[in-house]
């Protein structure tokens, strides 16, 4: 075998190699926030003493930051209470594929909110919206106004979901009432795993009773966000540490119905984004390949129905 060939048959080996290596899981990130600081009117989220925070956190530098982790795509939930917010993020969004859809903020049971709501939804990148504990809203109240759920069953039929906000006992328990009434409405729960339960037994048990009743029902998912936490002025970066919580979402929710998010930029307080994403990464790639596709972005599909818009960001088979 002479020099000329030895190297090409080398080189061809070498491709072969290179090619049956597995392809990187590509990971949609289905909680980022977008605000610019810099804009005439400012934001309402986060306030100027946030250090960390205060900067503009735009599509461009959350790709950067994240482009070695293999995260190939993003979803933006609402951090303004601005009407035309919505249409700002909207706008920034769609100038960078990255980008798969917003989770906007309207108000159901106001006068306005159907007008609203066919405005913004012209738009396919926009896949539902926030209501919960934040705001100065309750969520509580506004379950039990014949107007509030009228506009989120219009919300369903429109095939946009609801994320909630800052969960507590009492959220999770209307989020049971609210499915009970608009059967049909997809509903992401945020931040789980930053709730704490009730340490007297019976409300404890009662709400582990209502976690139970939605760990039954197929449109409601749990978005495996805010994971870490800060104990005593340190924040664990170990598994074993959260692993309790983790066991007792994937024991109630399984594997098709836990969705990843980071909550970037907020995320900063307690760790990098390659922290933020190591404890779930590890956590779900033990349960196997098949389920961390599940966690990092196949539900994140039938959670949102969001569509590709560049080609690493993958697709279910037959769509």
């Amino acid at each position: 075998m002479n020099r000329r060939t030895f190297l090409g048959v080398a080189v061809g080996i070498a491709g072969l190699n290179m090619d049956a290596r597995p392809a990187p899981l590509p990971i949609i990130d289905t909680h980022i926030h977008l605000f610019d600081p810099r804009r005439p009117e400012g934001v309402p989220w986060p306030p100027k003493d946030d250090t960390p925070l205060y900067q503009p956190a735009l599509p461009d530098r959350f790709r950067q930051l994240t482009q070695a982790l293999g995260i190939v795509g993003a979803i933006e939930v609402e951090c303004s209470n601005r009407l035309e917010d919505n249409q700002w993020v909207l706008d920034v969004a769609g100038q960078d594929t990255i980008m798969v859809g917003t989770v906007g903020n309207l108000e159901p049971g106001t006068p306005d909110f159907r007008k609203h709501l066919e405005r913004f939804h012209r738009n396919p990148l926009f896949r539902g919206i926030r209501y919960g504990n934040l705001w100065g809203r309750n969520f509580g109240e506004q379950v039990s106004r014949p107007e509030f759920i009228s506009d989120l069953k219009v919300l369903a039929e429109a095939g946009l979901g609801l994320d909630t906000a800052q969960p507590d006992p009492a959220l999770v328990a209307n989020v049971v009432r609210l499915t009970d009434q608009v059967p049909g409405l997809r509903v992401v729960i945020d931040h789980l795993p930053q709730l704490e339960p009730p340490t007297e037994p019976q409300a404890l048990r009662t709400y582990q009773g209502h976690l139970r009743e939605l760990g039954k029902r197929p449109q409601v998912y749990v978005k495996v966000s805010e994971v870490l936490r800060r104990v005593g002025g340190h924040v664990p970066l170990d598994l074993e540490f959260y692993r309790p919580r983790l066991d007792e979402l994937w024991d109630i929710f399984g594997e098709d119905r836990l969705i990843y998010g980071s909550d970037w930029p907020n995320s900063d307080h307690l760790g990098t984004y390659p922290q933020v994403l190591n404890v779930v990464r590890e956590y779900f790639s033990s349960k196997g390949a098949a389920v961390a596709e599940k966690y990092f972005w196949k539900n994140s599909i039938a959670a949102y129905h969001w569509v590709p818009r560049q080609p690493n960001q993958p697709r279910l088979s037959g769509i």
